[in-house]
């Protein structure tokens, strides 16, 4: 099955349509995904307007970079502690 990628704009617009009364078989049929892609996007998404939700992913990014930056700094320190204790 073919993966489509949809942008911000598109996925922020489906969810409001959702919300504005439109029935969510409806929206999904139409736009060629599950179920449970469309929940998974009212979960993040709702209430968000497009420029909070690319702050947002922009935010996750860079999570996500301090995250393996610490991890990348706690293993140095405990191989230089390790060097240390066997020199003592």
């Amino acid at each position: 099955m073919k993966r489509k990628r949809y942008s911000v704009e598109q996925i922020t617009a489906a969810v409001k349509q959702v919300e504005m009364g439109m029935p969510v078989a409806e929206l999904i049929r139409r736009m060629g995904v599950s179920e449970q892609t469309f929940y998974r996007w009212k979960k993040l998404y709702a209430g968000l307007e497009v420029d909070q939700v690319r702050q947002l992913r922009q935010l996750q990014e860079e999570n996500g970079r301090l995250k393996k930056v610490v991890a990348e700094l706690t293993l140095d320190r405990a191989m230089l502690q390790d060097v240390l204790r066997k020199n003592w």
